[in-house]
């Protein structure tokens, strides 16, 4: 029986928030590259605050092993998926190696941010934003 069919390929994960889905594999490499949707990650969320969000797992474990980083996300703005991003890389990160939990848990980024947008009420504008009321 050969090794490679013993290990997986890769680590799967999944990070949400609001309505965005973050599909990551990680995979052992040399050194860390993260790629979204078919670019870098500095590529695809364009600013740096964005990019420094999904590199924020590695910057808390302050992790020695390096991975190759691929992630497919979908639905959402721009920043919800940085964050859906960093949720399925901190969940992987953990399924890779257990004793990274306690910082990445103690950063909170393990917890999936359940806000989402309020539905609209019949009778009101928006959630809950009433009309004008005018007295005559």
């Amino acid at each position: 029986m050969s090794s490679t069919s013993d290990t997986p390929r890769y680590i799967p994960a999944i990070g949400r928030r609001k309505t965005a889905r973050a599909s990551v594999r990680i995979t052992p490499a040399d050194k860390t590259t993260i790629i979204v949707n078919g670019k870098p990650a500095n590529e695809y969320f364009k600013t740096d605050e964005r990019t420094h969000v999904t590199n924020e797992p590695f910057l808390v474990t302050e992790n020695a092993g390096a991975y190759a980083i691929e992630v497919r996300v979908s639905g959402g703005g721009i920043s919800a998926q940085a964050d859906a991003v960093r949720h399925g890389i901190s969940r992987a990160l953990v399924k890779a190696s257990a004793e990274l939990r306690a910082p990445l848990k103690k950063a909170g980024f393990l917890t999936r941010d359940s806000r989402v947008v309020e539905r609209k009420k019949p009778g009101l504008k928006k959630a809950r934003k009433a009309p004008q009321w005018s007295k005559r």
